[in-house]
């Protein structure tokens, strides 16, 4: 039984009423302490049973799915135009064929090497220039005489075009791999630089002043301090590296090459195998966000680790 009305204000008889006959009646009555149940629009999942659109979101599967939507949308919209006849297949040739021309070269044996060497490539350069950026980037960082030495030659440096060291570079070393090696250091070395000189000049300094205290100097300060503290800030100027590498890759395959992706795209071109130019576009793409997100998986070890 539920009891409503109060005597003593009202002067009325307390009348005893049914919860079935107040909710007949049009009232609606809760108990206190009663558990609501979750919205209808929310499927009974709620942020206090642990969902949420964000925690959807940190999952792996989802954000790969979501992440291959736009790809998708891409290659349908590429199909559709071929397909309806806004451009020829000399201009565009549908996905069809740039996949047979994939099978074509693996089948010959040649995509694999065009795609080992300028992966190889790659990375020797983007290491190369990753750690001269890096030596360099802490040196004018920590140092200010190093700073008003190194940094305004270094950027006038960076404003030059990656095309423009070529003949230099063939110049000086010929039309071998060293050649082409160098052109990606360079471009790689760049990014580094500015974001680790920059950074450390940021730190904390009653991170250091600590570190000073329980005897740290020199390098073993950098290590042990300095760089941990700004750990993000180098692996963000690693990979803009790692991009910047991919870029000069083709660049560099220019150097009077045989082999790679760079090779492929360029002769391609000249022979009108649109098929294989595109091929070689799709290509750089992939392999280029393999490498960034296997950079991105150390990145987040190095955080976890050390910042």
């Amino acid at each position: 039984m539920t009891y409503l009305g109060n005597p003593a204000s009202t002067g009325n008889s307390v009348t005893a009423t049914s919860k079935e006959g107040l909710e007949a009646a049009g009232i609606a009555v809760t108990t206190a302490g009663a558990a609501q149940p979750p919205a209808p629009d929310q499927g009974g999942r709620t942020p206090a049973n642990g969902w949420s659109p964000a925690g959807v979101l940190d999952k792996g599967w989802a954000r790969l799915l979501l992440g291959l939507l736009l790809p998708a949308a891409l290659i349908g919209a590429w199909q559709w135009s071929t397909s309806a006849g806004l451009f020829s297949v000399v201009q565009l040739p549908p996905p069809a064929m740039v996949f047979e021309a994939a099978v074509d070269l693996i089948q010959r044996g040649e995509l694999g090497k065009h795609v080992a060497i300028s992966t190889q490539r790659v990375l020797i350069g983007f290491g190369l220039g990753a750690g001269l950026g890096l030596a360099f980037g802490a040196l004018v960082g920590l140092s200010r005489v190093a700073d008003v030495l190194l940094a305004p030659t270094i950027g006038a440096l960076r404003a030059v075009p990656s095309l423009a060291w070529v003949p230099l570079l063939i110049l000086w070393m010929k039309i071998g791999e060293d050649s082409k090696v160098t052109l990606i250091m360079i471009g790689a070395f760049f990014p580094v630089f500015t974001t680790v000189s920059l950074a450390l000049r940021h730190v904390d300094r009653n991170l250091v002043e600590a570190g000073r205290a329980f005897g740290l100097k020199g390098l073993k300060l950098l290590t042990t301090v300095q760089l941990p503290a700004v750990v993000p800030s180098v692996f963000s100027g690693l990979r803009l590296a790692l991009a910047q590498a991919w870029l000069f890759l083709v660049a560099a395959e220019l150097i009077a090459s045989s082999m790679g992706l760079g090779f492929l795209l360029t002769d391609s071109q000249n022979n009108g195998r649109t098929d294989r130019l595109l091929l070689a576009i799709v290509l750089l793409a992939v392999i280029g966000k393999i490498t960034d997100a296997l950079l991105g998986v150390a990145e987040k070890w190095a955080v976890k680790r050390w910042a």
